[in-house]
């Protein structure tokens, strides 16, 4: 929080979470005791996440390996190969979506037919 206004001129988006920080702070410590700033840890925690989203980042990576592993122990029957898909019919490729879609259907691109 170098400003702490945001892009729009506003409070930057993690403002809020620095006031609960200060304010547990204020709270729970004073100048000659500091060892209630213990309590302040999840808000600490909270600020942290909000400027570097670690957690949010590790959840997705985490996410992506689940979602990998499971489409690798379940592969798809008759999956188009990534270089038999190269457009999505609409620019006058008809063949080409005939093909990837195995059908022999007529596609007419713009009449909505």
């Amino acid at each position: 929080m170098a400003s702490g206004y945001g892009l729009s001129g506003g409070p930057s988006r993690c403002f809020p979470f620095w006031q609960e920080l200060l304010a547990c702070y204020v709270v729970n410590t004073n100048t000659d005791d500091v060892s209630g700033a213990k309590k302040c840890v999840p808000a600490l925690e909270d600020y942290y996440e909000c400027l570097h989203h670690r957690k949010e980042k590790a959840r997705a990576i985490e996410l992506q390996r689940a979602y990998r592993r499971a489409e690798a122990a379940h592969p798809r029957e008759n999956a188009p190969r990534p270089g038999a898909i190269r457009n999505l019919g609409l620019l006058d490729r008809e063949e080409d979506t005939k093909d990837v879609l195995g059908t022999n259907r007529s596609i007419t691109a713009g009449n909505g037919k």
